[in-house]
């Protein structure tokens, strides 16, 4: 029996006295930070639509993500204010009815600024979710089970970004590109009821608390100039060619003074917008490291993997999406399985195993050729998602677990914005890579094209020898010829550089492994908060 005095907050001892309130908290934040997470990703799919609909180029239609990353990752780190500022419960509130009311102005748009403008908006309020679902987790539950919370949660965190996609093209094959944001409204309405209904109302602040909502205007100003220039680094940089543009160098350079302001400033005022002081607990500091990690690898791959379907093996949107769906049931059922008996392992132990699964998924999926089928990416795919939740568990106990009550908000928050941070590097590197080491294996295979080779030669006459009958031009079948090599040269180079790509993935799951001995054990032992 759960002493209820000895839980970390007071909507924790409400949960206990009603053991199903618990259940239908984690149910509504969990709603919530779905919907967040889909629309990450579910966009992606509906671009060309979204493009001729709206009659945009591939560079403007581009901010429609831009703008939701951007305003997602610069709201992550102030949600422990705000919640402070507003109360937790009315914050959660007001970013599902925002989340939900933006989706209803996305689906409605009939101009390209429009749309961006009410992604940026739901970009806002969809930050707000993701940290404070997390946060209200710990505060609910006791440390026995909080590994079956965060495995619940978890379910949305992990299988979002690969659910996206799929669910983006059947909507939009079906549908409309429309739809795609129109499906929030009853989730969303739904979580708006269950958050209303269950989750206690906040109590008056304290004095200690009222201090700490006073509002750190220069703190906010920092982190929205460093965070949303950096942001824009890494989703135009590659479109710019980096750091040959002007922009690109003028924003990296406002990035990185902002950010130096940021810290400077939040360290020495008393009551900072994000308290970056948590960030003593090394628990909490190396667990952020890792989670930048777990980011990078998590929506790097989930980037790359659709990239090499649709480009090598030619898969439709709805088709790339239902590959990578095995995965993500693989994730679901491990977090089933192990979350009601997490308390019971030494969670870095655990998150190890998921490391070495990942990197042995990552090198099976670097065997990669023009031969390659979808029966050939099933295992691999199985493995990522086992290994992504056996880390994704223990790793927010091991990092979380430990933090006292009142830091836990930001604590939160600052690990929310890790893994959203690493994402997003690891989409603007792995773009980067893939571009840049096709080149490199482009320029490698070139040099075969020679006619002192006999191989070329002879795969030479042998496509002439199959053009000749549909041209009857000897020049004409030459060129064509020479055509039919660049295309198999193209595809190569392609294939060489995602097998570069998933190399690079493995090899960091495994140097990153010394954080580990920084986390805390988390499994039996409680956490001293309690």
């Amino acid at each position: 029996m759960i002493d209820p005095s000895r839980l970390p907050s007071k909507i924790g001892q409400r949960a206990a006295r009603q053991g199903w309130l618990k259940w239908a908290i984690l149910l509504s934040s969990c709603l919530g930070a779905m919907m967040e997470t889909v629309d990450t990703s579910i966009v992606n799919v509906a671009v060309p639509d979204m493009r001729g609909n709206l009659g945009a180029t591939l560079s403007e239609i581009g901010w429609v993500s831009t703008g939701y990353t951007m305003a997602n990752v610069i709201i992550i780190p102030l949600t422990a204010w705000l919640g402070i500022r507003f109360g937790r419960k009315n914050y959660f509130l007001f970013s599902l009815i925002s989340f939900t009311a933006a989706s209803v102005l996305c689906g409605m748009s009939n101009s390209l600024g429009m749309l961006i403008a009410a992604r940026i908006i739901q970009g806002l309020a969809g930050g707000g979710l993701l940290a404070k679902a997390q946060s209200l987790l710990f505060e609910t539950f006791p440390p026995s089970e909080q590994g079956i919370a965060s495995a619940l949660f978890g379910l949305g965190v992990i299988v979002g970004p690969a659910v996206g996609p799929t669910l983006g093209g059947i909507i939009t094959d079906t549908l409309d590109w429309r739809w795609i944001f129109y499906i929030n409204i009853p989730i969303g309405l739904l979580a708006v009821w269950m958050i209303y209904t269950f989750l206690p109302a906040d109590t008056e602040l304290s004095k200690a608390d009222q201090s700490k909502a006073t509002v750190d205007w220069w703190g906010i100003l920092w982190l929205t100039l460093g965070l949303g220039c950096f942001q824009m680094v890494l989703e135009q940089g590659q479109q710019e060619d980096w750091f040959s543009s002007t922009f690109i160098r003028w924003a990296s350079l406002v990035s990185l003074v902002s950010l130096v302001c940021f810290v400077k400033q939040e360290l020495s005022t008393p009551h900072p917008a994000v308290d970056l002081r948590v960030l003593r607990h090394k628990a909490l500091f190396a667990g952020s490291i890792y989670s930048i990690v777990l980011g990078f690898g998590l929506y790097g791959a989930v980037f790359v993997i659709p990239i090499f379907a649709q480009s090598q093996l030619h898969f439709t949107a709805t088709k790339t999406g239902l590959l990578l769906m095995p995965g993500s049931f693989a994730s679901a059922v491990v977090m089933i399985m192990f979350g009601k008996f997490l308390k019971d392992f030494d969670q870095r132990l655990l998150i190890a195993a998921g490391a070495v699964i990942l990197c042995v998924s990552m090198m099976a999926l670097a065997n990669l050729s023009p031969d390659t089928g979808e029966d050939a990416l099933f295992w691999p795919l199985i493995g990522r998602g086992v290994g992504t939740a056996l880390i994704f568990l223990p790793l927010s106990i091991a990092t979380l677990g430990g933090i006292p009550k009142r830091e836990i908000p930001a604590a939160a928050g600052l690990f929310s914005l890790t893994r959203q941070m690493g994402g997003s590097i690891g989409i603007a590197v792995l773009t980067t890579m893939l571009e840049k080491c096709a080149l490199i294996h482009r320029g490698d295979l070139v040099n075969y094209i020679n006619p002192l080779r006999i191989s070329y030669v002879q795969r030479a006459y042998m496509s002439q020898y199959s053009l000749l009958p549909q041209t009857h031009d000897p020049m004409l079948t030459a060129t064509r010829s020479l055509g039919v090599l660049d295309n198999i040269i193209t595809l190569q180079s392609n294939l060489l550089a995602s097998i570069d790509i998933f190399k690079t993935l493995s090899w960091m799951f495994i140097l990153s492994l010394p954080l580990i001995l920084l986390l805390s054990r988390g499994g039996k032992q409680e956490a001293s908060a309690h």
